[in-house]
């Protein structure tokens, strides 16, 4: 659901525009969708929601059915509490500190500040990214919030290669879940869709992007501008 302008201005309009609160984007879609590109192709920051996955020592993760090991496509792999309290801060205060996950040791390696400066926008994006739309809503931080789909014949292709390029997962663990993921992904989108995300394409989600951007241009312009009383006085 997006927070539209008229909103986004009622709220900023009671704040001095140093104050005004920045907004989220949260983009979502099945793994290999093609967010973490589109994201890039923004120019806006970004925040990447994979680095709040749970280490594999944890105790919580949830397993695969067939034994497999640690089920990471599960939404309980994730810790969304940490997520939604990095994008608040980014929101109220501009800077948040983020681990930073290796996919391939299921571990934090170390942790980085993500400093978005005086932009009003920027993205969250990840696989579990709809599992804070709510959230977000509750808190009144959300722009928009976007599915990718596509072909998932297509997905599969470009997450195996991602994968094995970046060497996530033993080959054989990323064919195993690729297939399974493949066969699964309607149902992944229409949850995602259910909570909340719109589903669209690549073209659709930068025009909604730049439309969440320009909403939030004319609103701080809005706010910088006296009121017509003002100005006479």
């Amino acid at each position: 659901m997006r927070v539209n302008a008229s909103h986004w201005c009622s709220v900023t309009s009671l704040l001095p525009s140093s104050a005004a609160p920045a907004r989220v984007i949260l983009l979502t879609g099945p793994s290999g969708s093609g967010k973490s590109s589109l994201a890039a192709r923004t120019g806006l920051p970004v925040l990447n929601l994979d680095d709040f996955y749970k280490e594999g020592t944890d105790p919580t993760l949830p397993q695969l059915p067939d034994g497999g090991g640690a089920d990471w496509d599960s939404p309980l792999s994730w810790d969304a509490a940490a997520a939604v309290r990095a994008i608040e801060e980014l929101c109220r205060t501009s800077r948040t500190e983020v681990p930073r996950y290796d996919i391939g040791s299921s571990s934090i390696t170390g942790r980085s500040t993500l400093d978005i400066g005086r932009t009003r926008l920027f993205i969250a994006e990840g696989i579990f990214a709809a599992d804070v739309i709510e959230r977000c809503r509750e808190l009144d931080l959300l722009a928009d919030a976007l599915c990718l789909r596509g072909r998932p014949a297509t997905t599969f292709r470009r997450r195996f290669l991602r994968d094995v390029r970046e060497g996530r997962k033993p080959v054989v663990y990323l064919l195993r879940r690729g297939l399974r993921l493949m066969r699964g992904e309607r149902a992944i989108v229409a949850r995602q869709v259910a909570l909340g995300a719109h589903p669209c394409d690549g073209q659709a989600a930068m025009g909604r992007i730049a439309a969440a951007a320009a909403a939030g241009r004319r609103c701080r312009a809005a706010v910088r501008s006296p009121h017509p009383e003002e100005a006479r006085a």
